[in-house]
C-alpha cells in the first residue's frame, strides 16, 4: 500500500505574497464529493523579501505554524482520516440539516431543534459544532423554559430526552459524512429520574368504553391505544394500507414506528379492528390533531369518573399494565410496544406484581386461623 507524502509549498500571487499550500502525492480522495485533491491552501501568507526583523520574525512563526498543520495532516492520513480536506463541508448548515432530521422523525425531535435554534439564534455551521459547543447546549437545556408551559423550566427527563435527540443527530451527521467524528464519544448522558407512570385498569377501560365522548373520533383512537399499545404519532399516522389480514385469519397493522423506526407486525383483536371505523383509504383516524385529543380526554375522562392526570400517552401504560398482569410474558408484551430492551418493559410488570402485595400482607400483627401453631 503506498503512502501519502505530505510536503510544504509556496506559491506567488500576483499581489507579491507568498501563499502556503500542502501538496498531496498521491492524491487524496475527499470523502464527501469523492473528488480527488493534491492541495490544502492554509490561508497562510509570508512577505516575499522580509526587509525588517519584525517582519522576519513573522516568517519564520508563520512557517513554525504551516509546518505544524503538516505534521497533523501526515497523521490524519496515516489514520485514514480525510475529513480535514473537505472545507465546504464546515461551511454547510447544520441547522438545516437538523430541521431536516425532524420531518422523519419522533415530536420530541422538533422540539429539541427549536430549543437549538434558539440556543444558536438560528445560525449554525457544521465547522461551529464541536465538544464544547455541544456541551454548553446541555447546559443551555439545563436552564431552558417549556415551549408549552410559560416559565415553567423543562423538567429533567424532558432535559434528558432532548439532549438524547440532539446526540442522535450528531451520530447521524458522522455517519454522513459531515462531522469528521462521533462527538457523542466526548458527551456525557444526561441522568433519568424514575417518574410514576399513571395507568387505567382494565375495569377504568371498559367505564371509558361505556361512557360517551364529545369527539367520537379521539375516543375510538385512545380506546385503540388501550387495546394495541401504540404511540400517539403512529395512531396519526396510520392509514389503511397499514391494515392488513394476519396469516392467522385475524388482522394486523404493519407500521415503521415513528419514534424508534423499527419494523412492526402487531396482530390486533376484533374489538381493537371495530374502533377503526369503516375501511376506507388514506388516514383511518381522519380530521383528528393532537390539541382535539388533550381537549376532548379531561371532559369524557371526567364523565366515567376518573380524576387522575391521565393523557393519551397514558393509554400506552395501561396497555402494558393490563398484559403484564394478565400475565402475558413479558419479552411479548416487550416486542409488541417495540422497547429496545426488556428492562424498559420490567417497569410495568413492577406496577402490577401480585408477589408483593402477597409479601406486604404475610406478616399480621393479629393472629389468623392459618398463623396458629397447630397442636396434637
Amino acid at each position: 500500500m503506498s503512502t501519502t507524502k505530505v510536503t510544504l509549498r509556496k506559491r506567488e500571487l500576483p499581489s507579491g505574497k507568498i501563499t502556503l499550500y500542502l501538496d498531496f502525492y498521491p492524491a487524496i480522495r475527499n470523502p464527501r464529493t469523492m473528488e480527488m485533491s493534491r492541495r490544502e491552501y492554509l490561508g497562510i501568507y509570508l512577505v516575499k523579501n522580509p526587509k525588517t526583523p519584525l517582519e522576519r520574525k513573522t516568517n519564520a512563526e508563520k512557517l513554525k505554524q504551516a509546518e505544524a498543520i503538516r505534521a497533523l495532516r501526515e497523521i490524519a492520513i496515516i489514520n485514514e482520516q480525510y475529513g480535514f480536506i473537505d472545507k465546504g463541508r464546515q461551511k454547510m448548515d447544520f441547522l438545516a440539516y437538523f430541521e431536516k432530521m425532524t420531518q422523519t422523525r419522533a415530536g420530541s425531535y422538533k422540539r429539541t431543534y427549536l430549543h437549538f435554534k434558539d440556543f444558536c439564534h438560528g445560525k449554525c455551521t457544521f465547522g461551529e459544532v464541536t465538544v464544547d459547543f455541544c456541551k454548553k447546549f446541555m447546559t443551555y437545556l439545563q436552564t431552558s423554559k417549556s415551549k408549552n408551559a410559560g416559565d415553567k423550566v423543562l423538567a429533567q427527563n424532558t432535559q434528558a430526552d432532548y439532549w438524547c435527540c440532539f446526540r442522535s443527530v450528531l451520530k447521524q451527521a458522522h455517519i454522513d459524512k459531515l462531522l469528521p467524528e462521533n462527538l457523542n464519544v466526548y458527551l456525557e448522558q444526561m441522568e433519568t429520574v424514575e417518574v410514576h407512570k399513571e395507568f387505567l385498569t382494565l375495569e377504568e377501560v371498559r367505564t371509558l368504553y361505556k361512557t360517551p365522548c364529545k369527539n367520537e373520533t379521539a375516543k375510538r383512537a385512545s380506546l385503540f391505544s388501550c387495546l394495541t399499545g401504540l404511540r400517539i404519532s403512529d395512531i396519526m399516522a396510520l392509514t389503511w394500507e397499514n391494515v392488513q389480514l394476519h396469516p392467522d385469519g385475524g388482522h394486523c397493522v404493519r407500521i415503521r414506528t415513528i419514534k424508534t423506526k423499527a419494523e412492526l407486525l402487531l396482530p390486533i383483536s376484533d374489538e381493537a379492528y371495530k374502533l377503526l371505523g369503516e375501511p376506507g383509504e388514506g388516514t383511518v383516524f381522519k380530521d383528528m390533531s393532537e390539541w382535539q385529543l388533550r381537549r376532548a380526554l379531561p371532559d369524557w375522562l371526567e364523565a366515567a369518573g376518573i380524576h387522575r392526570h391521565i393523557t393519551f400517552h397514558s393509554f400506552r401504560h395501561t396497555n402494558a399494565t393490563i398484559l403484564a398482569n394478565l400475565g402475558v410474558p413479558i419479552y411479548t408484551v416487550s416486542a409488541m410496544l417495540t422497547h429496545k430492551n426488556v428492562q424498559t418493559t420490567q417497569i410495568y410488570a413492577k406496577l402490577v406484581d401480585d408477589s408483593k402485595r402477597k409479601a406486604a400482607n404475610a406478616i399480621t400483627l393479629e393472629p389468623t386461623p392459618e398463623s396458629e401453631p397447630k397442636t396434637d
